[in-house]
């Protein structure tokens, strides 16, 4: 048991400090998407963190597979490296051993896998379905944020709002600015909008709602010419065209609950399934791998077999996501699906594995050929 703690805190601390420098690398990226639809009007910013924790289970079911594969093949590298493996051997390690106590270490992430995968990740990705079809729903002044200039309708329009009322319905001191022809602007000439304030008002005859100015000024002209109009108004009133019917939910098969999978028979579901059924299969399979793809020279430097090991581990994901493809497109056997996949990384992990033994009987099945011959 004092030779498995030590491996096992080996991998998971390599496996931690891995996960953690991916982790950041994936949603630093997807950070930066939602960030710019927030700053263009199109997302709010108070949606921005809710929507990140969401994707959190999503990023983590692919990350911990590709984590587990590179803190194996670090850890173990760096025993093989400094000889701590040469010791251990030497104690009595087998690879059988260390194989067992590799997939034993793994356990608690082959078990963090599946829960991420078969329930918390569904549960994820329906929340933020949900949430964006929510703000895709909402109005564009319900985004709008005192004292910053912000665009409007597809950046045809400036706005902006000194005090904004906590529901988003009364404004004070509006500005609005280079408003296309079918906003506020008449003949399509730019213009410029200034009121004491401003309200939203909803029409419920109709059905239909309003923006209303009131007590201002609009010009409307060419910039640097002096033909231009000047109106006074009390009350100025615009329709607002929100995407009501985008409310509703079109739910992914990556959203559905796992249980309502189990019973399914279209291809795109099927192969949903059969895709969280395949990350903890993952993680085991590629921990079958790494073990004797860390075995390495001490005088080589335990890097040396990362890029080939990772560029297997690249080929095996690209693999799964093309037989989810075909199986989505009902061009692959169900029966077979992403298994056939499983099965031949299986099958090259035991014959990896068994390397050694294999070479070492090739050699004695040679012997007795190569003396008859002479």
């Amino acid at each position: 048991m004092i030779i498995f703690r030590y491996l096992a805190k080996e991998i998971l601390f390599t496996l931690l400090a891995v996960s953690g420098v991916l982790l950041l690398i994936f949603m630093s990226g997807t950070f930066v998407r939602y960030l710019s639809a927030a700053a263009a009007g199109d997302l709010s910013p108070q949606a921005l963190l809710v929507i990140m924790a969401y994707r959190l289970p999503g990023f983590l079911e692919l990350i911990l597979p590709l984590g587990t594969f590179i803190g194996v093949l670090l850890a173990y590298g760096r025993l093989y490296v400094e000889s701590e493996m040469v010791v251990l051997s030497a104690c009595g390690l087998s690879q059988r051993r260390l194989l067992g106590y590799t997939l034993l270490a793994a356990l608690p992430v082959v078990i963090a896998v599946a829960f991420l995968s078969l329930y918390l990740s569904p549960r994820g990705v329906g929340a933020v379905e949900t949430l964006l079809a929510e703000q895709r729903s909402r109005g564009e002044f319900e985004l709008i944020m005192p004292e910053q200039f912000q665009p409007l309708s597809k950046g045809q329009a400036t706005f902006y709002t000194e005090q904004i009322s906590e529901d988003k319905q009364d404004l004070t001191e509006v500005f609005i600015a280079n408003m296309g022809a079918e906003s506020l602007v008449i003949g399509g000439k730019s213009a410029v909008v200034r009121s004491r304030g401003a309200h939203q008002w909803f029409d419920e005859q109709y059905q239909r709602r309003y923006f209303v100015l009131d007590d201002g000024r609009r010009y409307a002209g060419a910039a640097g010419s002096l033909n231009y109009h000047e109106v006074s108004f009390a009350t100025f009133g615009q329709l607002l065209q929100t995407n009501l019917n985008q409310a509703r939910v079109k739910y992914k098969v990556d959203a559905e609950p796992t249980l309502s999978l189990l019973s399914a028979t279209e291809p795109q579901r099927i192969a949903g399934l059969q895709w969280r059924l395949s990350l903890p299969i993952l993680v085991v399979v590629v921990c079958m791998l790494a073990v004797p793809l860390s075995r390495t020279n001490p005088r080589q430097g335990r890097y040396l077999g990362m890029i080939p090991a990772i560029l297997l581990y690249i080929i095996y994901l690209v693999a799964l996501n093309a037989a989810r493809d075909q199986v989505k497109m009902a061009k692959l056997d169900p029966a077979l699906g992403l298994w056939v996949v499983h099965g031949v990384f299986f099958a090259l992990a035991v014959l990896l594995f068994n390397w050694g033994n294999l070479r070492r009987w090739l050699k004695q099945r040679a012997k007795p050929q190569g003396a008859a011959h002479a």
